[in-house]
């Protein structure tokens, strides 16, 4: 079976911020690249967790901004640390200052990303799409784009049932058009006949 090529990680991993509100979209325009934890020694670093494939490329992209756009945070990163991102912020420097950003989420604007290659998405881009059957029925929305270990799968939110999740292949997801804002999914037989949320997740 030929593979979707892994959909990029922001570089893409968007819209997943912390806590309870876990699969809320970015803003139009934006990317959630990551989101500040906590504070790092007393002159004023901060623990960010990053969404980037590689955590330190939070920074790789010019500065970030808070998600209504009215400040912006330029980064250097000074490290990694048990899954979190060590970084100073341009005019943070006193631990106080650093506590007061926590849970704050950092965006960059959607164009400031490289381009994709073919046959590879960002996952931000995929996230809230349609999803309509290969006869045009409506299908659901995706909702999120993970990996569990064989590979990418796509989980599709239905409005009457519960989440439906699929290997995220061409022959099972043929059609993406991101313009169009939908997707055409071919699904295997046993979801067809009433069987769903029990795709294989491995």
């Amino acid at each position: 079976m030929r593979q979707r090529k892994r959909a990029k990680r922001t570089r893409a991993e968007g819209a997943r911020p912390l806590g309870p509100e876990v699969g809320a979209k970015a803003p139009p325009g934006l990317v959630c690249l990551g989101a500040v934890i906590g504070a790092h020694g007393v002159r004023g670093a901060v623990r960010i967790k990053s969404f980037a494939m590689n955590a330190s490329d939070i920074a790789a992209y010019g500065p970030l901004q808070s998600e209504d756009g009215a400040t912006r945070f330029s980064l250097t990163v000074r490290g990694v640390s048990r899954g979190a991102v060590l970084a100073e912020i341009d005019g943070i420097d006193r631990r106080e200052a650093a506590e007061a950003l926590q849970g704050t989420r950092l965006y960059i604007p959607r164009e400031a990303l490289p381009e994709t290659g073919e046959d590879e998405f960002y996952h931000a881009d995929l996230i809230g799409l349609s999803v309509r059957t290969k006869d045009g029925e409506a299908y659901g929305v995706v909702k999120s784009i993970d990996d569990y270990g064989a590979g990418d799968v796509i989980e599709i939110e239905r409005e009457t049932e519960q989440s439906i999740f699929l290997p995220f292949t061409r022959e099972i997801v043929p059609e993406i058009d991101l313009q169009a804002g939908s997707l055409v999914i071919d699904p295997p037989a046993e979801i067809d006949a009433g069987e769903p949320g029990k795709a294989d997740r491995s």
